[in-house]
């Protein structure tokens, strides 16, 4: 445990009663680098609505609405979260899947550095990532 101060301690995170978690392997076997920006959100937002086996009731408007997507933009990160082995999906329901590492991907994007190179990533780097990534496609 760190022993650093908080900057803001009377704000320290609880674990809520309806709990959701994100695996840290979406980072170490490349799943962000392979997704898009609105991939992520899809997969962020279906992570925190899923109940415990991972399924969303959530409908395709909704979730478009909520994430404030068009029905193209909407599809294309769908498409990458089950070509990616992150959801399933079965009319009307999506599942939120476990990772497995022999269902991971192999196809990796030519500026993937091996995984032996990789060193760990902070994830206020991600989030900036994100951030650039999403301003440019703006």
């Amino acid at each position: 445990m760190s022993s650093h101060p908080l900057p803001n301690p009377k704000r320290l995170r609880q674990i809520p009663p309806r709990f959701s978690w994100i695996d840290q392997r979406l980072v170490r076997e490349h799943y962000f680098e392979r997704c898009s920006c609105d991939a992520l959100a899809l997969y962020l937002f279906l992570l925190t609505v899923a109940d415990a086996r991972g399924l969303s009731y959530y409908s395709q408007p909704r979730l478009m609405k909520s994430l404030k997507m068009g029905a193209l933009r909407f599809s294309q990160a769908c498409t990458e979260l089950i070509e990616n082995q992150l959801i399933a999906y079965q009319h009307p329901l999506y599942q939120v899947l476990a990772l497995d590492v022999d269902s991971v991907p192999k196809k990796r994007t030519g500026k993937n550095k091996p995984e032996s190179t990789q060193s760990p990533v902070a994830i206020k780097d991600i989030l900036q990532q994100l951030s650039v990534a999403r301003s440019s496609h703006d």
